[in-house]
């Protein structure tokens, strides 16, 4: 008889609930490991997932959701070689399309999605990373390539995305620029970025700001609908516009009289797909290098929720009263 374990699972879109459940503890297949979970890391795509807004990642139901996760290697597939039982790892594994999520004791994970957790971090503070710090990577580093001494302005800078984009951008060696509301401004001079309030600030005020009054080499949105169309402008010719929000109908024409490139950032690509799941590994790899040299520090709002409290957390990210980032506590 297979062993149980306790999760939860999403009977309809919409509900505001879960449903607590005993399923049986699976088994890893080739190029997979199990993970006994200790911490579930909550995004927005999580409940937008439950919500049914996301068409482009909902899981047929009953399903597990749950994107990030920390946790400890028990069992490891056939041809896996890089991780052992008793390893701490972290990864954006699941809670999309047909994959079990991390709402649950156990999942197996593509060994290609998850990487060592920071030797010098909580598995609280490690389940918050993967997908914010791999879509900053995938805008800042992928799309636009930033060069150090290069300028770079982040759009919604205390923000789950945009705190990584500011201190990535910072450990690549960019001169940094954030916007965010007047409370926060003491948080992006902290992650060593010059704070512009966009709450008083213009799109012309934050353009002079920028050296020469020229605007940006690189500009990454996080917010998308007007600020995103705001950004078009705000780069230097040649410039670059990343963003990870850009889900509406935009007019170029201010981009393009700059010959800057736009581009998108889809972070559950290579989940729901498969492709380049290996480039997530290493992309935190590097995350984890960071970490343990002091150049990237996670942000975990100091309430604990257990599993039986999940709506609670994800309630807590759709009303952003979050302080940046919310944690599941399975263990």
């Amino acid at each position: 008889m297979n062993k149980m374990m306790n999760a939860l699972i999403l009977e309809n879109f919409g509900d505001h609930e879960f449903k607590r459940v005993e399923l049986p503890i699976p088994q890893p297949e080739a190029g997979q490991v199990l993970v006994r979970i200790h911490a579930s890391g909550v995004n927005p795509i999580d409940y937008k997932i439950r919500l049914g807004e996301a068409t482009y990642a909902m899981p047929e139901l009953p399903a597990v959701l749950g994107t990030d996760m920390a946790g400890v290697v028990t069992a490891v597939g056939e041809g896996v070689t890089h991780f052992n039982v008793g390893d701490e790892v972290y990864g954006l594994i699941g809670g999309v399309r047909g994959l079990q999520g991390s709402l649950a004791e156990y999942v197996v994970a593509d060994a290609d999605l998850i990487a060592l957790k920071p030797r010098n971090i909580s598995m609280r503070e490690a389940a918050v990373l993967p997908l914010t710090f791999l879509t900053a990577w995938e805008g800042l580093v992928d799309n636009a390539k930033v060069q150090p001494g290069q300028t770079v302005l982040v759009q919604g800078g205390a923000g789950g995305v945009g705190y990584m984009v500011v201190q990535l951008a910072k450990a690549l060696d960019a001169n940094v620029w954030a916007t965010a509301r007047t409370a926060d401004q003491s948080l992006i001079s902290e992650l060593g970025a010059t704070p512009l309030d966009y709450t008083t600030a213009s799109s012309d005020d934050i353009i002079a700001a920028s050296p020469e009054g020229q605007g940006f080499n690189i500009v990454y949105d996080t917010v998308g609908g007007p600020v995103l169309e705001a950004s078009l402008s705000m780069t230097t010719h040649y410039g670059h516009i990343t963003s990870c929000a850009a889900f509406g109908n935009h007019n170029l024409a201010n981009s393009s009289l700059r010959c800057a490139t736009v581009s998108g950032v889809f972070v559950l690509m290579p989940t729901l797909t498969g492709n380049r799941r290996s480039h997530h590994g290493d992309v935190l790899k590097t995350a984890t290098r960071l970490v343990e040299e002091g150049k990237l520090r996670p942000i975990v709002d100091p309430r604990h929720f257990t599993l039986d409290q999940a709506i609670e957390a994800h309630d807590a990210v759709q009303d952003r009263s979050a302080n940046i980032k919310v944690v599941i506590d399975v263990i």
